[in-house]
């Protein structure tokens, strides 16, 4: 996401050879990206899901995190709980309403570095017709060139956070599902030569 950390500064500027302080434009790996949340169910279990359908549009900048970046764009009706018919539930009015709210969209806002490989994404989310802000703790799990060919360099990331459902006006069950959903971003960014 659009971050970068100081300690990798100066290696990212000599391989890009671009300045050291400016974001520039990522692309995202869908192959090595996933965004998966869960959801207490009962106190019994934990329903694990994921959304399948994403793109970004990432700037990515090394040496000061607060010039970076991302939006996020998840379309509703990829998600996916491992079983059909409660997808098909949470896909209608009393969850998501993926037909009058197909996109769920996150524009970060600011950017804090908190560690070496740490940073807090702060940001608007927007989902089933309302928008909240949300923080989302990053860490930067390893940047470099990429063995790969072609791409100039890689960075991994994961991204987590908590959001709370009801606030989306997402009410249904209150209290027996659980209110608060883990939410966690594995993500892989590319730059192209």
């Amino acid at each position: 996401m659009r971050l970068t950390l100081p300690s990798y500064a100066v290696a990212i500027a000599l391989i890009t050879g671009a300045s050291a302080s400016s974001a520039e434009p990522y692309v995202l790996d869908k192959s090595h990206t996933a965004i998966t949340f869960q959801i207490d169910h009962l106190g019994f279990s934990i329903v694990h899901g994921r959304f399948s359908e994403f793109d970004a549009d990432i700037d990515f900048d090394a040496e000061e995190p607060s010039k970076s970046s991302v939006v996020f764009t998840i379309s509703a009706p990829s998600i996916d709980t491992g079983w059909e018919k409660r997808d098909e539930h949470v896909k209608g009015p009393d969850f998501l309403n993926v037909a009058k709210n197909p996109e769920i969209v996150f524009k970060s806002t600011s950017i804090k570095k908190t560690g070496e490989k740490t940073a807090e994404m702060v940001g608007m989310l927007s989902m089933n017709g309302a928008s909240n802000e949300e923080t989302f703790e990053v860490t930067l799990r390893k940047m470099e060139p990429s063995p790969f060919g072609k791409k100039l360099l890689t960075a991994g990331f994961v991204a987590e956070g908590k959001i709370d459902r009801t606030k989306y006006g997402i009410s249904y069950g209150a209290g027996a599902i659980g209110n608060d959903v883990p939410v966690r971003v594995d993500l892989e960014i590319v730059k192209d030569e």
